[in-house]
């Protein structure tokens, strides 16, 4: 990505800011395709944001203000990926306690293809620190995708200590049964690709609900796929031993409920 793309609070960054992200990871991030000006789902990327900084930092940024660095950050460009990241250079392992709005990074790259056509998932026993955060502490994330390629798969599925599937290293996953997706109901990051289809399913005739889902369960489903930004739906082909059809119709009607959400103007 080119050094020009990078800015923090709207200017380049220096190496200084650059320095304080590649040595203190803590912070939070959140990233989508940018569409002639507009995101599918942008509500929910700036609640998360604005959450995000309550909570890490003690301080939100403001909506109007994320607005205008993200504006900025896409001006001139048809179709780009934006990457908004907060963070604090006040804030490191010896200094926790600073509290304030945090700063603002936005890059911009070239938007990534989806994931894959489908997904063989290797499953992995682990849980995220503060699942509920799009963290920037992506350690162990990119280490199940390792170990998972590894040994033959795609990608990782987590299970929790109490036997329930809960996410991926880069996804929300749902199961397909009859007419309705049943998504996991386990501590986990609830993705705005995954909102997305929940908000349009109605109008795919598809009906959908949270349950506790188990190893032991996956014989009842039809199919699955996994989601994310970048990914309206990606279908499953295996969960370690076990089999899924891929059923094309299936996730045809829940790439239609994805994309029943018109992209909103920054």
């Amino acid at each position: 990505m080119p050094a020009g793309d990078l800015r923090i609070d709207g200017a380049p960054a220096t190496a200084g800011d650059l320095a304080h992200l590649a040595l203190v990871n803590y912070g939070a991030y959140t990233s989508f395709r940018v569409e002639h000006g507009a995101v599918r789902g942008l509500d929910l990327h700036l609640a998360r944001l604005e959450a995000s900084a309550v909570e890490l930092f003690g301080a939100a940024v403001g909506e109007d203000r994320l607005r205008g660095l993200m504006r900025e950050a896409v001006a001139g460009r048809p179709e780009c990926w934006l990457r908004i990241s907060l963070f604090s250079p006040e804030i490191g392992p010896r200094t926790p306690e600073w509290n304030g709005a945090p700063r603002v990074l936005t890059a911009v790259s070239p938007p990534p293809p989806p994931l894959a056509d489908s997904l063989r998932l290797d499953v992995q026993r682990y849980s995220r620190s503060a699942p509920h955060l799009k963290h920037a502490a992506t350690f162990d994330l990119i280490r199940a995708r390792r170990l998972a390629r590894a040994s033959g798969f795609d990608d990782a599925l987590f299970v929790d200590g109490a036997g329930r599937i809960s996410e991926g290293s880069l996804w929300n996953i749902g199961f397909i049964e009859g007419e309705r997706v049943v998504w996991p109901d386990a501590p986990m990051l609830a993705g705005v690709g995954q909102a997305l289809i929940r908000r349009g399913l109605a109008g795919a005739e598809l009906d959908d609900a949270v349950e506790p889902v188990g190893l032991h369960d996956l014989p009842r489903f039809e199919a699955a796929f996994v989601c994310n930004s970048a990914t309206p739906a990606c279908p499953v082909a295996a969960v370690g031993r076990h089999q899924l059809a891929l059923r094309p119709d299936l996730i045809k009607r829940v790439r239609t409920a994805w994309a029943s959400n018109a992209p909103q103007p920054i």
